[in-house]
């Protein structure tokens, strides 16, 4: 797929903010953990840090810079940064309720594994052709940088 999904994670017709998460601050920072920690968040997103970072986690407000690989459960890519090759950079309070609310508890340098139910993901409209209603997605997401 040659167009990044997570930037216009958001379709055009539905506001940024549509669904409610819980708050970072809700949650541990997990973003010193090393190794696999997982845990899941109280709003049911599965956080598995890869990689610990350093530094300050982003605020929603903030603009990150990433690189990730989008799956379906069982494996099956449907977007990838890497493929691209290049990261993508986005205001973290304009994609999907799951990223807005994961990559707060990462730090710069880190990498984890998210699981984004389907509520805090594309939910029941799915996004075009790529990703079906109602479907769990899989993201493996490097935060490179804060700020544009």
């Amino acid at each position: 797929m040659g167009a990044s999904l997570v930037a216009g994670c958001t379709p055009p017709s539905s506001p940024p903010a549509e669904r409610p998460t819980a708050s970072a601050s809700s949650v541990p920072n997990l973003g010193s953990l090393t190794g696999k920690a997982k845990v899941t968040t109280p709003s049911g997103i599965v956080f598995e840090s890869m990689e610990a970072g350093s530094g300050p986690s982003p605020k929603a407000t903030d603009t990150v810079k990433v690189h990730y690989r989008g799956t379906f459960p069982d494996g099956r890519e449907f977007d990838s940064s890497y493929k691209r090759g290049q990261p993508t950079s986005f205001p973290l309070n304009r994609v999907i309720p799951c990223w807005t609310e994961a990559v707060q508890l990462m730090r710069p340098g880190g990498k984890a594994r998210i699981t984004c139910p389907p509520q805090l993901a594309y939910g029941e409209r799915g996004a075009g052709g790529a990703i079906p209603p109602n479907a769990t997605l899989v993201f493996d997401i490097e935060l490179i940088s804060i700020g544009s």
